[in-house]
């Protein structure tokens, strides 16, 4: 496998992770309530989350409400991971391959 397809799909996977760690956080914030905080399972996928969760407020103004920026990183992950699909589909096209 060539290394810029092994690269973007690195990449994607990752992206795969924070976008159902942050799918998986809201469904469990959505059953648990406002107890969501006492539940580990809701912790661990905030752990998980919250790199991306903090890099996505960096870049956002600060008229954007901080409820909305959870909900703003999954539309980003989504695209990005729309966007490397597309990238990892011309790269195999590129070298040939059937990917």
């Amino acid at each position: 496998m060539p290394f810029d397809i092994l690269l973007v799909s690195i990449l994607r996977a990752l992206v795969e992770v924070a976008g159902f760690a942050l799918l998986g956080q809201g469904a469990v914030a959505l059953l648990a309530g406002k107890y969501r905080e006492q539940n580990i399972f809701y912790r661990v996928l905030r752990t998980v989350a919250q790199p991306v969760v903090r890099a996505v407020r960096f870049v956002t103004p600060r008229f954007v409400i901080d409820a909305h920026i959870p909900l703003l990183t999954f539309f980003l992950l989504f695209w990005l991971w729309v966007v490397l699909a597309l990238v990892k589909r011309h790269l195999c096209g590129v070298h040939g391959l059937a990917c």
